[in-house]
């Protein structure tokens, strides 16, 4: 018996992978082409130093503005109307020390002006809105 052979070459069986290696060039090339780069500025800066939350919370006013019309001091609940009570009572020992408003997003920016005012009314020099 006669052996026929196959029309085939055995090294046709190999995968070129040249193609993919372009690919992966020009997708290298298009990514370095459309990276934005960040420049330093040439001057120099002095940064600001950064307050501890500790130290901050012993040398402010923290008062809490929640989305249901809450203000609070601590734990309590002490209202529109307590606040230039309280404000006052603690500027009187100490006169420069800022009241900070942590407001909830949801709360109304009614309730955080009337705040603002009446700390003002307190006597607070510095009044802020903390935020994340």
């Amino acid at each position: 018996m006669r052996r026929i052979e196959s029309p085939i070459a055995e090294d046709e069986d190999e995968i070129d992978i040249s193609p993919l290696i372009d690919c992966v060039f020009i997708l290298l090339i298009f990514f370095i082409v459309t990276t934005v780069f960040e420049k330093e500025p040439d001057a120099a800066i002095t940064k600001v130093p950064t307050v501890s939350e500790e130290k901050l919370l012993r040398n402010s006013i923290f008062i809490g503005l929640t989305a249901d019309g809450g203000v609070i001091y601590g734990s309590d609940d002490i209202g529109v109307s307590g606040l230039q009570p309280l404000v006052r009572r603690i500027v009187r020992k100490e006169p420069d020390k800022p009241v900070v408003f942590k407001v909830d997003t949801n709360a109304p920016a009614e309730l955080l002006v009337r705040c603002i005012n009446e700390a003002t009314l307190g006597g607070a020099r510095r009044t802020s809105i903390a935020s994340e």
